[in-house]
């Protein structure tokens, strides 16, 4: 077989301005550099991240024009003149973290998501809204040839986070953490991760398509409807079998206020980890409670390149699911419209051949 016909042009969805909605059109397809390579997005997922970047609400700046998207599966076409552990034809994924120096400090104890000058997908350097993307060949997924592309997208930064939060929350085999904001793309892969960790789970969220969702198909003992709730904090607690509360909290939600109950209802001892990212949310928890309770409150960013391997390890042996639906990428702009008016339960991936 020749090396691939990779074409001159192709088609991404493009945010030229922050706020306004997000244009399908033709652009000019990127050579790697010499410690990059180029691969042929298949599909790739759609994260609350991207929202925020078409919005421009968070206070870090985006490159402009951009292609957004950090959660693209496909296959390597194209590699550079450095690159000797690719090969063409491998499969590969594209994360929220696209590449970083590999010498400083964080880099050199694994914690390269906090690199000082980490690229960022979708965000400073085009992601994975485009047919053809380039990523540092360092900080590439490796994905097994048997795992479908569609299917594997959403764990590419929402697997991974949620698994290095549950490891961040220190909860260990038998305990129970609560999963706020458990009916999103984040939260319904954080259940499923906490089950195959030995973890019980207590789904937070509303509705009855989502309580449907967590407790029959997700593995949740329980759901707290907070809309419902007249006492959240108690009904959290009274999940639990001694009535202390979680062991753990992860908050995956989009709103500042679940932020400000956590460290209420979570048990003595326990950790409160924060994921998600409302814009120009504040922490908030009561001091004396927080000290006597000797509770920890921390956050948690994406996963360094061994929690990806691991995260994607539990996906490929058939024990991650994310619920998903698929549509074009030209249709980009509607899942948009729905995630800011919170009515998406799961995943969307886009078809970048559509």
């Amino acid at each position: 077989m020749g090396a691939p016909q990779i074409p001159k042009r192709q088609m991404a969805m493009v945010v030229e301005k922050t706020g306004q909605p997000v244009v399908f059109k033709e652009i000019d397809v990127q050579e790697p550099g010499p410690d990059e390579v180029l691969i042929n997005i298949k599909y790739s997922g759609v994260c609350h991240t991207d929202l925020h970047a078409v919005n421009g609400d968070w206070p870090l700046d985006t490159k402009l024009p951009l292609v957004g998207g950090h959660e693209g599966a496909g296959v390597v076409v194209a590699r550079g003149s450095n690159v000797t552990d690719v090969e063409i034809g491998d499969h590969a994924g594209v994360k929220w973290i696209n590449g970083t120096c590999l010498a400083c400090d964080f880099c050199q104890q694994s914690d390269e998501p906090l690199c000082s000058k980490a690229l960022l997908s979708g965000y400073t350097v085009d992601g994975t809204f485009q047919q053809y993307c380039i990523a540092k060949a360092a900080h590439i997924a490796r994905l097994h040839k048997d795992i479908a592309l569609d299917a594997v997208a959403p764990v590419l930064c929402a697997g991974i986070t949620v698994y290095k939060a549950l490891k961040e929350s220190g909860a260990r085999p038998g305990q129970t953490v609560a999963i706020v904001g458990a009916g999103g793309g984040l939260g319904s892969l954080a259940q499923q991760y906490a089950k195959a960790m030995g973890l019980r789970t207590i789904a937070i969220d509303t509705g009855d398509d989502k309580k449907k969702m967590c407790t029959e198909q997700l593995g949740s003992y329980a759901f707290i409807d907070f809309a419902k709730s007249q006492n959240l904090v108690k009904d959290v607690q009274a999940a639990t079998e001694d009535g202390l509360g979680p062991h753990a909290v992860v908050l995956v939600a989009v709103n500042e206020k679940p932020f400000q109950q956590a460290a209420e209802y979570v048990r003595p001892r326990g950790t409160v980890v924060c994921v998600g990212l409302p814009a120009g949310a504040y922490l908030r928890a009561p001091v004396f409670e927080t000290v006597i309770k000797m509770v920890t409150i921390k956050g948690s960013y994406v996963g360094n390149r061994k929690d990806s391997a691991e995260a994607l390890e539990f996906f490929r042996r058939g024990v991650i699911k994310a619920p998903f639906q698929v549509v074009g990428l030209s249709e980009l702009q509607m899942i948009y419209d729905k995630m800011q008016q919170g009515a998406i339960a799961g995943r969307y991936v886009v078809d970048t051949s559509k």
